[in-house]
């Protein structure tokens, strides 16, 4: 193949392309500094497997400061559009007069500025511009570094308040939080490809965002993708009907961080899976790291292609359990903190033992949050009591489904005890305090016939039981402590059953 030249409309057309890849990575400031100024003049293609393309600065000041910080997000930029390898030539350029000068020129200047300590021309006569030390100050670069990531996250779809910092941890999640931490550290080695499954507000989406903030607090230059199963199914449909299926191939198959909400989504929609199948071949083979959530494991998926299946599989899968009392009352003081909102472990520990998932305790901590600063109201038991009975109204609509194995462990959780030891035949108070609250739950919630119930502990007769349940029953007149207990392993075992 013979060298080819642009043309100066096909470079402007390309140039005007990749401008709107970095307006939307970078801060308007470092933007319109940097970019703006600075175009995209010749392009070369020398064969197949190069292309040389001539950016034209302002100043030799210009030029180094591309070069060294911008210069692998505008190749990345270029590449998109001319679909070649590409090196890039950063020139100085009188942009009026068209005259070029060589990097070497380009060098020599910038080493005079430096050693005079002279500042760059003004845009104003009344503005002064700062000097080449305090350009490239560490205040600077650092407060530019912040501006890029901010950027970064935005422009990615990420929720800033999703880190690894706001995410409590308890034995429900705590497999997950370390493999999460652990792909974070190490992205496309650790575990390749990363299955979260599980219910309603246990924690998948906060640990997808949390490893992609991780990474990019490394490096705000990672190629990061995240979309739920339903955009890039949307994405692939629209690709397809517009029949320009090549530059989503190459937004998915040339990322280093795929995340993928709801994977589930994709089942039995046979383009789609055919995609997926095909981008998670590409990323895996570049070693770039795929992370995957669902509500469910993939052997439940229905209509889930086998091939994808087995990739999944492949992979760690991990099932993240339902909070537990103790960490949807961690949940609650880490979202009232991060809200500015001061609330007792007694109050967080009432809120806790009604609200069965960290997604209501979200809601629950914007209406207190409104309460107080809209409604001017008093951060206290009055305000919480009448915020809950909302919720109570909704959770009388519930029914519990759970099976009497779920009820036992549930308790035996809530009271950090063995399994084993809530049906045997031990008598220490708090084992049979857990193990009346279970017979309690097995009867009131379930209707399990009395000797049924016996047998699950130990044999016991239905005398036992009865005597077991009427305890509880009183208790729960008088005992405000038994009566949050009870609330909240109801809670847990709700969130179980749905």
């Amino acid at each position: 193949m013979s060298e080819q030249v642009y043309d100066s409309e096909t470079i402007k057309q390309i140039w005007q392309m990749a401008k709107v890849d970095l307006e939307a990575s970078l801060s308007p400031a470092f933007f319109n500094t940097w970019i703006a100024p600075s175009p995209l003049s010749a392009v070369k293609i020398i064969d197949d497997q190069k292309a040389i393309a001539t950016i034209s600065c302002m100043t030799a000041f210009h030029v180094t400061n591309l070069r060294a910080n911008l210069y692998s997000q505008i190749k990345n930029s270029l590449e998109k559009y001319i679909n070649k390898p590409l090196e890039i030539e950063f020139v100085v350029s009188d942009l009026n007069q068209n005259s070029i000068r060589s990097d070497h020129q380009n060098y020599g200047e910038l080493k005079r500025a430096l050693s005079e300590n002279k500042s760059f021309p003004s845009t104003s006569e009344n503005s002064s511009s700062p000097t080449v030390e305090e350009l490239f100050s560490k205040a600077n670069i650092n407060s530019n570094t912040v501006d890029r990531l901010k950027t970064r996250i935005q422009q990615i779809g990420l929720r800033e308040d999703y880190t690894f910092k706001s995410f409590a941890v308890s034995s429900s999640n705590e497999m997950a939080h370390a493999a999460a931490t652990a792909v974070a550290n190490n992205p496309g080695t650790s575990y390749n490809p990363l299955f979260l499954y599980g219910g309603v507000g246990v924690g998948k989406t906060h640990l997808l965002h949390a490893v992609a903030h991780h990474i990019l607090q490394k490096n705000p230059e990672t190629e990061v993708l995240y979309a739920s199963g339903e955009q890039f199914t949307n994405e692939i449909v629209r690709a397809i009907k517009s029949h320009n299926t090549l530059t989503l191939k190459n937004k998915y198959r040339k990322t280093k961080l795929l995340l993928l909400d709801d994977i589930q989504f994709i089942a039995g929609k046979t383009a789609v899976q055919e995609e997926f199948f095909h981008t998670f071949n590409a990323l895996t083979s570049i070693s770039s790291q795929i992370i995957l959530t669902s509500d469910r494991p993939p052997q439940e998926i229905s209509l889930l292609e086998d091939r994808l299946r087995s990739r999944f599989e492949a992979g760690l899968m991990i099932d993240i359990q339902q909070p537990t009392f103790e960490l949807r009352t961690a949940i609650l003081l880490l979202k009232a903190q991060a809200n500015k909102l001061n609330i007792s472990i007694e109050l967080a520990q009432k809120i806790a033992s009604q609200v069965d998932s960290a997604r209501r305790i979200e809601g629950i901590i914007k209406k207190i949050r409104s309460g107080v600063e809209l409604q001017n109201l008093n951060l206290d038991s009055n305000l919480i009591d009448k915020i809950l009975q909302s919720e109570v109204r909704q959770n009388q609509q519930k029914i519990i489904r759970a099976k009497p194995q779920d009820i036992i462990k549930t308790v035996a959780n809530h009271y950090r005890i063995k399994q084993s030891a809530v049906r045997g035949k031990r008598r220490s108070k708090d084992l049979v305090r857990a193990r009346h609250v279970a017979m309690y739950l097995l009867r009131n919630e379930l209707q399990i016939p009395l000797e049924e119930i016996g047998q699950w502990f130990s044999g016991r007769d239905h005398s036992s039981v009865i005597h077991a349940v009427k305890k509880v029953e009183q208790d729960l007149i008088l005992n405000y402590s038994i009566q949050q207990d009870v609330s909240a392993m109801k809670m847990s075992l709700m969130a179980i059953s749905n």
